[in-house]
């Protein structure tokens, strides 16, 4: 029982939390930088989440240094930069202004190609590609929730990792709906279709988790 809660916690808003903002529970990027937390959140069109009931697990951290090694060296004579979680990145609709800003989230891996997106406190604007690592409880956030805001900002590429059946299923934007890949698996190269000539072998990817 208590896993299920674990799971529904991270996966649903919170409710009945209110830490500063408007009584109802719609919140913003203001809000956000002023709530002092032990736990780390993330803010969907103006709903919080929590982001894990505890630290991720020692298999999704393994996967995740894997392939931001990847494409760390890839990308080191490269005008594109890879960042890991926790680095906020805004999704704004109306403006960049803080108060306008409803979403933001914190990706396992993203990388971003227009440095003008970039300031002290992490991204403003949709990243080339995001890249999740599943975690018990997060399914529905990441393959719902993040899927919608990542396709309406226009992320250009979105790839989910399953470390449990060791699969990952891609997504890249195409006039502004995103196209699924077949699913892939260990085995196979992903080959980024906006980061031009960076391939993944997900066989290094999977190899020795446990």
């Amino acid at each position: 029982m208590e896993q299920e809660e674990s799971r529904s916690e991270v996966n649903e808003p919170i409710t009945g939390y209110l830490p500063t903002g408007q009584a109802g529970g719609s919140y913003n990027y203001a809000d956000y930088l002023s709530w002092e937390m032990d736990e780390m959140v993330e803010l969907i069109k103006g709903k919080i989440f929590r982001q894990a009931a505890a630290a991720p697990r020692r298999i999704h951290q393994k996967i995740s240094g894997k392939v931001f090694n990847k494409l760390f060296n890839f990308l080191e004579h490269h005008p594109c930069e890879v960042y890991e979680a926790p680095f906020d990145v805004r999704l704004p609709v109306k403006s960049k202004r803080n108060e306008d800003i409803e979403t933001v989230v914190q990706p396992d891996i993203c990388v971003i190609c227009d440095k003008s997106k970039l300031d002290e406190l992490g991204c403003v604007g949709a990243p080339d590609l995001i890249i999740e690592i599943l975690s018990p409880g997060s399914n529905k956030k990441e393959l719902k929730n993040k899927y919608e805001v990542y396709e309406e900002s226009g992320v250009g590429e979105y790839w989910i990792i399953h470390p449990d059946e060791q699969t990952v299923i891609t997504y890249t934007l195409v006039k502004g709906k995103y196209v699924p890949s077949k699913l892939f698996t260990s085995g196979d190269v992903l080959d980024s279709k906006t980061i031009t000539g960076f391939q993944l072998d997900l066989e290094y990817v999977f190899r020795d988790l446990e």
